[in-house]
């Protein structure tokens, strides 16, 4: 069940270095245009703050990445299930702040990763 669980950490580590990628450089690209449902317009505007959101996802990404490669499996287990209420609380925040969508994109994927960490 750990390995599912580390998969599950992995995906969302994952998940938050693309997110990385749309906000530092892809953000008023067409793939960012699309994933962020934003016009040319509203991009040009909000470039320089989704930029400065970008490392704030790869540093959630960074702490899942080290938890799995942490050698001590206790301190690993603290470091995972910190860094995935982290990205459930972001998630939240931009549910309720934002769009619902941040919700299942962000939050219920870090749900299920730690809820199988906790099952592990």
């Amino acid at each position: 069940m750990i390995l599912i669980a580390n998969i599950l950490v992995a995906l969302v580590a994952a998940l938050h270095a693309y997110f990385l990628i749309l906000e530092m450089f892809l953000w008023d690209k067409p793939q960012g245009l699309k994933v962020f449902r934003n016009t040319p317009e509203k991009a040009a505007i909000t470039k320089v703050l989704a930029a400065n959101q970008g490392p704030y996802n790869g540093f959630l990404a960074a702490g899942l990445v080290w938890g799995l490669v942490h050698g001590n499996p206790a301190f690993a287990f603290q470091i995972k299930a910190f860094f995935l209420l982290c990205v459930i609380l972001a998630g939240a925040y931009g549910a309720a702040t934002v769009s619902t969508r941040i919700l299942m994109m962000q939050a219920l994927p870090a749900t299920i990763a730690l809820v199988a960490l906790f099952l592990a």
